[in-house]
């Protein structure tokens, strides 16, 4: 498996339409993407700004794929100018799984 966690920040005050967009991405995700194994994002407890996506892939060319597909693109344009500043990413392979 191959694995993208990414953070992002909501500018104050559109927290909701961020979390809208991520969830639409998870509708594209479980409809269209056979290749990725799970899309789970995360809001912050305590800093609803906050956003993290952890996302398994069963390989690069699926996260690929992932990335420059509908979903993501779509997301971009929707909520892109809805974050406080760059998101931040690490991708890699999965080293442990339980």
């Amino acid at each position: 498996m191959h694995t993208l966690t990414a953070i992002l920040r909501a500018k104050a005050g559109h927290e909701d339409r961020v979390r809208a967009a991520l969830l639409k991405v998870g509708d594209y995700v479980r409809a269209n993407e056979a290749d990725t194994a799970s899309f789970y994002v995360t809001q912050g407890a305590d800093d609803p700004c906050v956003f993290v996506t952890h996302e398994r892939f069963t390989d690069v060319a699926a996260m690929d794929r992932h990335n420059d597909g509908a979903g993501s693109k779509g997301f971009f344009e929707e909520a892109g100018g809805l974050l406080d500043g760059p998101v931040t990413v690490v991708t890699g392979p999965e080293i442990f799984a339980r």
